[in-house]
């Protein structure tokens, strides 16, 4: 899943929800350095992207780009998969995504000092775009993708991909509103699990 996701299966912790921001940038026990609580967000962004990864209707998602995208392919799949949470964001939360997004900022820039360098700057550039919210709208992914293949070592054609977000949107929709639940059910179930395996008190 991308950052939107993220944010939102932290269920409005500020804590988990830096530690799920940064977790990319938070390599093997390097997460150790980080306060218990920001921990559990790190561990619960790891076990997300496993369960994501693993999970058949995600494969299947994969699978209507990978002759194209390859290796890329679960990128780009994390990418419309946020789109298609904000576009159907009142299905999932009582809270405006304009509301959730401005308060998700003002809990990252909180914690800003304590970011690995990377994030700092994802998260500058994210904020001055907002992208969170953007990612409601097709055209925006398409700058996303397009951002994110001109980081990419390789010629990743990610440039192209929401060319197969408006061409598959209707199958890709379907294997959102199908995959999410089983993701929101299991991050609720992983919070409460990391938490006890880090002896944290509630």
């Amino acid at each position: 899943m991308n950052h939107l996701a993220h944010l939102f299966l932290s269920f409005g912790d500020p804590k988990i929800m830096v530690g799920n921001f940064i977790a990319d940038s938070v390599k093997g026990k390097q997460f150790l350095s980080f306060a218990p609580e920001i921990q559990q967000g790190i561990i619960l962004h790891r076990r997300i992207d496993t369960f994501t990864d693993r999970h058949p209707v995600t494969a299947q998602s994969r699978s209507r780009i990978r002759s194209r995208y390859r290796k890329y392919s679960g990128v780009i799949v994390d990418v419309y998969y946020d789109h298609f949470l904000a576009a159907n964001w009142k299905d999932y939360s009582a809270q405006s995504l304009q509301l959730f997004t401005k308060n998700a900022y003002r809990v990252l820039f909180a914690h800003y000092l304590i970011m690995p360098a990377r994030m700092k700057r994802v998260l500058a550039g994210m904020a001055m775009g907002n992208w969170l919210a953007a990612y409601a709208q097709v055209d925006n992914i398409r700058l996303t993708l397009s951002g994110m293949a001109q980081r990419t070592s390789f010629d990743s054609q990610m440039q192209h991909a929401a060319k197969e977000l408006v061409i598959y949107y209707e199958e890709l929709k379907n294997d959102f509103l199908c995959f999410f639940p089983d993701l929101t059910a299991y991050a609720r179930q992983q919070i409460h699990q990391i938490k006890k395996e880090l002896l944290i008190e509630s």
